[in-house]
């Protein structure tokens, strides 16, 4: 089976979801990656004097290491702008969606949910435009695709974003996560393995706790779809 995930930035396959593709590869599905920027405009670029061009270049050799490491059938790295997804005409971005799944024919296309877990609008914009891109394909007849699906994180009720009394962000609710993957020792130790490879990004991950956030659990929501329980794996009960 193939599975492709579209993410706007370098090291987003990497907080979590790369345990889940360490599992898939190694279970024999073909998983492919599409990032829609090289995520050269992080603020982490002004420590090691870079411009947005050549900490882009840093990070796509990284990524280059993530690959290989994972085991994916295939990775394309885009040059949208970093930061500013937001300011393109969304259909630019839906073509290029629909294009690459064109290529890969996945049946399971991933990316983030609604929120965007962090609720940075690069991630916002990706939701959006992969889900439009799904949908029209699948109106028009797209029958190799059977799943849209979005990782994420269960709301706890904790916060996890506050400023000057805005609201906190709000993951998904319990109900709606319709699919939790239990990592194995070595699907963990992949995801470890895959942040290392983010040397120019060390301080950001170490910072961000993220090991300890996923834990032994990814969960997802699929669009469309309900299921209670959850389901344990994501290309399970697959529609026709």
């Amino acid at each position: 089976m193939k599975l492709l995930y579209v993410f706007p930035h370098p090291d987003d396959e990497s907080f979590g979801p790369a345990a889940v593709i360490h599992s898939q590869v190694k279970t024999g599905h073909q998983v492919f990656l599409l990032t829609l920027t090289r995520g050269g405009a992080t603020r982490e670029r002004h420590k090691l004097g870079m411009t947005v061009e050549q900490m882009g270049e840093v990070r796509y050799k990284e990524m280059l290491d993530v690959e290989r490491l994972l085991g994916l059938s295939g990775m394309t790295v885009l040059d949208y702008p970093d930061g500013a997804l937001k300011e393109l005409d969304p259909r630019v971005l839906e073509r290029e969606v629909e294009a690459h799944i064109e290529k890969v024919n996945p049946e399971i296309v991933v990316t983030h949910p609604v929120h965007g877990v962090s609720g940075f609008h690069d991630h916002l914009v990706a939701h959006a435009v992969v889900k439009r891109a799904h949908v029209k394909m699948v109106e028009a007849g797209a029958s190799s695709l059977k799943r849209l699906a979005f990782v994420t994180l269960p709301d706890s009720g904790a916060p996890t974003w506050m400023s000057d009394g805005w609201p906190r962000l709000k993951l998904t609710e319990e109900e709606l996560i319709d699919c939790v993957v239990s990592l194995e020792d070595g699907d963990i130790e992949a995801m470890k393995g895959a942040l290392a490879c983010y040397a120019s990004y060390r301080d950001v991950i170490e910072k961000s706790g993220v090991v300890e956030k996923i834990g032994r659990r990814v969960y997802f929501e699929i669009y469309g779809e309900e299921f209670s329980p959850p389901l344990k794996d994501l290309t399970d009960k697959l529609r026709p």
